[in-house]
């Protein structure tokens, strides 16, 4: 007998000891097998076996040939696949399409345990094992790629990875509800291939089938691939029909066949996110990668707490909206309070509650009670540029929740990390949060996300006015000064997000100096499918007006942007220096204080005739730097 009876099993053996002879699913994932409620296999896999059917988890599987995906057996019903808690481009490659040298979701940090487009090869590996047997999709990329995309990576735009996976069916979104629907159908026998009337799922089909829901008629593959008006269309398209209560069943075509995609699944209720997160997760890494460290990712989470689901921030750059959805609902106080008392538990807890955060934080209930009769309005935001006259500002049930934790014998402090969302922080009127969040859950440093200074930006962007940050910036400097503490704000910041120009770059910068910020490090824009941004960047289009968006592509001027928000860095000088003549702003060169970069040091008092140097250094030591390795934001700014 093994040791690892607490997980589900990773092998034949592991099977036999449970008494089965085969698993009713394997569910075949990118990621190493982590049992914690952060990982979207752990709680699809806990919710089936809640319902009494027998999961197997294949991790990691050797992809160069089918024979690991025997491991199993033939499952009863099919396999689930996923490429893990991201998707497997952007978990293998920088903005940059440099190849990353960590990942943070495989033992010990490894590179190259999962493939490109995972869910093409593990489903094809599949299909070589086992032939015509269900593969069901999940997980973020399924998600974010059921249409068809533009990808980044291929600068092209790529068929439904329904399509290119030759997969059976495909989820999207949170998954729960829609797994288990399709799981009763195949146990009754059904056969996948009838499987057309369940919410939350896409399937191929011939373009003369009968859909079971109202829908609206969509593209041809055809059409989007080379046609970018049509693609912007199609992209609002789909973003109007995302909500549960009036979104309609999409169509999109690919020669004879017609892509399907059912309305959404209605998202989890409080009670039904009470249960999922009652399981019993071991909460802990499988035992077999204990030898290579364990899995990077499980640190962040495990002593973290998730209360909510869905955001109705609408930022343009996030691929929520397409994934969790913009209607937020929440676990109850007394789910929050049980799963912490569990967190107390463990041997290696210190007294710290990591997080009780979310998507956003300080989201519990959906933005107004309209939604939850009429649902999210569909091209409409709730926050941006200006808060709606309908939104509910409150924050004392995730005050109280916080209280309740902090009540517990052995939790020392909590600390709120991830996604305060700044401006709905302001909009409450009623500071008791704001304190209580200044006084007593921060851990020195508090992470927002203003991402640019200039209000054109910041409207493509889907973000707030930048006055709408600087009021918040001012108030919590104040209230911590008057509690005699000593913190910081640390700011997501983004260059070259589409209807940033050069100069706007330059204007953050001044922005940064103004406020004394230096930033650690910064985040170039990345394209990643499904988001409003990504769609501005291929089409130079505003999907949701159809206007025209200026796009940095050009390398070099993105490099001058990126430059430009770290203007104090020696190695930036030549970079900021080229940008700010190139936008006329050579009153920036110099010794004065209000200057951003010193003059170079031959040639000051000529008309600049060092401009040829400076190019050459910039093409040759700035666009073809080996070592510029483009970590991802994490910007650490001083008062």
């Amino acid at each position: 007998m093994t040791d690892n009876l607490g997980f589900l099993p990773v092998n034949a053996d592991e099977c036999r000891e449970r008494g089965w002879d085969r698993p009713d699913f394997v569910y075949v994932t990118g990621d190493a097998y982590v049992d914690h409620p952060s990982f979207g296999v752990s709680i699809i896999s806990r919710v089936l076996e809640s319902a009494g059917y027998k999961i197997a988890i294949l991790s990691q599987p050797d992809y160069r040939s089918c024979e690991d995906f025997k491991r199993f057996g033939k499952p009863r019903l099919g396999f689930l696949v996923t490429s893990g808690n991201i998707d497997s481009m952007v978990a293998h490659y920088t903005v940059s399409k440099k190849k990353r040298s960590y990942d943070y979701y495989s033992p010990g940090g490894k590179m190259g345990r999962r493939p490109d487009r995972a869910l093409i090869v593990y489903s094809n590996r599949i299909r070589e094992a086992y032939g015509d047997i269900p593969i069901i999709l999940g997980g973020l990329e399924a998600s974010l790629r059921r249409f068809a995309h533009y990808d980044y990576w291929d600068d092209k735009v790529r068929r439904s990875v329904l399509v290119d996976s030759r997969a059976d069916l495909l989820t999207y979104g949170m998954g729960e509800n829609i797994l288990l629907r399709v799981a009763e159908l195949l146990d009754r026998g059904i056969p996948i291939k009838k499987i057309r009337d369940v919410r939350g799922t896409v399937y191929l089909t011939d373009r003369d089938d009968k859909i079971h829901f109202e829908y609206e008629t969509g593209y041809d593959y055809n059409e989007l691939k080379t046609n970018k008006l049509a693609y912007a269309k199609a992209f609002a398209l789909q973003y109007r029909n995302q909500d549960s209560v009036y979104g309609k069943a999409i169509t999109e075509y690919y020669d004879s066949k017609m892509l399907v995609q059912n309305p959404p699944m209605p998202p989890l209720e409080r009670e039904e996110l009470d249960r999922v997160y009652a399981l019993p997760y071991t909460r802990e890494w499988h035992p077999m990668y204990d030898k290579e460290g364990g899995v990077p990712g499980l640190a962040e989470v495990k002593f973290s707490i998730t209360h909510n689901r869905g955001c109705f921030g609408g930022c343009n750059f996030c691929a929520l909206a397409f994934h969790q959805g913009r209607s937020v609902r929440s676990r109850s106080i007394e789910s929050v309070v049980e799963e912490a008392k569990i967190i107390t538990s463990f041997p290696d807890f210190k007294g710290y509650i990591h997080d009780i955060g979310g998507p956003t934080a300080n989201f519990r209930y959906p933005a107004c009670d309209k939604q939850l009769k009429d649902g999210v309005c569909a091209l409409r935001k709730c926050l941006a540029p200006k808060p709606c006259k309908n939104l509910k500002v409150d924050h004392s049930e995730y005050l109280k929740l916080i209280e309740e934790v902090e009540k517990l014998p052995k939790v020392k402090k909590v600390f709120i990390r991830s996604g305060i969302r700044f401006d709905y922080l302001v909009y409450d009127d009623d500071d008791s949060f704001f304190k209580k969040l200044v006084k007593d859950n921060v851990s020195g440093q508090l992470k927002v996300a203003p991402e640019h200074c200039c209000d054109g930006v910041l409207k493509y962007m889907g973000k707030p006015e930048i006055a709408v940050y600087n009021k918040f910036k001012d108030k919590f400097f104040q209230i911590t000064k008057s509690m005699g503490k000593e913190q910081y704000l640390v700011p997501y910041l983004m260059s070259s997000h589409p209807g940033s120009r050069l100069s706007d770059a330059v204007e953050l910068a001044l922005y940064l100096k103004r406020s004394n910020y230096l930033p650690e490090q910064v985040q170039d824009f990345y394209p990643t499918p499904g988001t409003a941004s990504t769609v501005m960047y291929y089409t130079g289009l505003d999907p949701f007006t159809l206007k025209s968006v200026y796009v940095a592509t050009d390398y070099n001027e993105k490099r001058m942007q990126r430059a430009l928000l770290q203007w104090n860095r020696k190695e930036n000088e030549e970079f900021v220096r080229t940008a700010l003549i190139k936008c006329g702003r050579t009153e920036l060169i110099g010794n004065s204080p209000e200057c951003l970069v010193r003059a170079p040091v031959t040639n000051r008092t000529s008309s600049y005739k060092g401009q040829k140097r400076v190019d050459r250094a910039v093409k040759k030591n700035g666009f073809k730097n080996k070592k510029d390795k483009r970590k991802k934001s994490d910007t650490h700014i001083k008062k």
